[in-house]
């Protein structure tokens, strides 16, 4: 069984379809899913499903397009719910400098910020990175006495030697993959073998970023199955299903340690 530990089903266009996806995740391979926030609303409504649907768990977070709007009052909140069991990490936080939605300095102060949040509150950091790995690994590197819970590169799009670099913090920064690897002409074979078989995981990132045969239309969390399937051709003697749901289950204590998650 399958852990999709990064997905939007509170994004609109899934939160409507909440109760049926968290009924079928079961006959589609799933054993959990990690809602992911990435402002203070949708970490809220992440907060809710995983409340309401024991399959779902939650991040809270404010992602870098929203940074410039980050306040002491998301800090106190976001501390305040990591003691929910549901919660499962901090996050997305991170670096996106493709869109630029806020400046710079404000996205890395809000990225700094989060590194501490996750620090204090021992969970693991989910982050986000576009088109900024060299400021984004500067800044984890600068601060990486606060990375004792774990980190993962969601959608990781860099390259095998930048990785190597990630590598170096610590024995707990991981690597998520979704559908991405399975473009046409992606060539992610030779980053996703760079990296050791247990910093591995699986996302979709729904209802962004549908695999193939699915890409351009709305992602679901099922979907994982087109990416595990794709990077498990790429390794003759591995099961990369069963290899990245134990990874998660490590990385994600809390998660690990739910009643049904086996």
């Amino acid at each position: 069984m399958l852990i999709d530990t990064h997905a939007h089903i509170n994004d609109s266009r899934l939160l409507p379809l909440a109760e049926e996806i968290s009924l079928s995740l079961n006959e589609n391979n799933l054993s959990a899913v990690i809602n992911v926030g990435y402002d203070r609303a949708t970490s809220e409504v992440a907060l809710n499903l995983a409340n309401e649907y024991g399959n779902f768990y939650a991040t809270v977070g404010i992602h870098p397009h929203d940074s410039k709007d980050l306040t002491e009052s998301d800090i106190d909140f976001f501390i305040s719910v990591a003691k929910n069991p549901k919660v499962v990490a901090i996050g997305e936080t991170g670096l996106d400098y493709f869109y630029n939605h806020s400046p710079k300095e404000a996205q890395k102060d809000s990225f700094i910020k989060h590194i501490a949040l996750a620090n204090l509150v021992k969970l693991p950091l989910v982050v986000h990175i576009r088109d900024a790995y060299e400021d984004a690994f500067n800044i984890l590197n600068e601060h990486k006495n606060l990375l004792n819970h774990g980190t993962v590169l969601h959608c990781y799009s860099g390259s095998a030697e930048m990785a190597k670099r990630f590598l170096t913090l610590n024995d707990s920064v991981y690597f998520s993959f979704g559908g991405a690897i399975t473009f046409k002409n992606a060539d992610k074979e030779s980053v996703v073998k760079s990296i050791p078989l247990p910093r591995i995981l699986l996302e979709t990132d729904c209802p962004y970023m549908s695999p193939q045969p699915h890409r351009g239309r709305t992602n679901y969390p099922k979907y994982i199955n087109f990416v595990c399937e794709k990077m498990n051709s790429w390794f003759e003697n591995a099961d990369l299903g069963q290899i990245t749901t134990e990874n998660a289950k490590r990385l994600f204590i809390k998660l690990r340690n739910a009643v049904g998650i086996s």
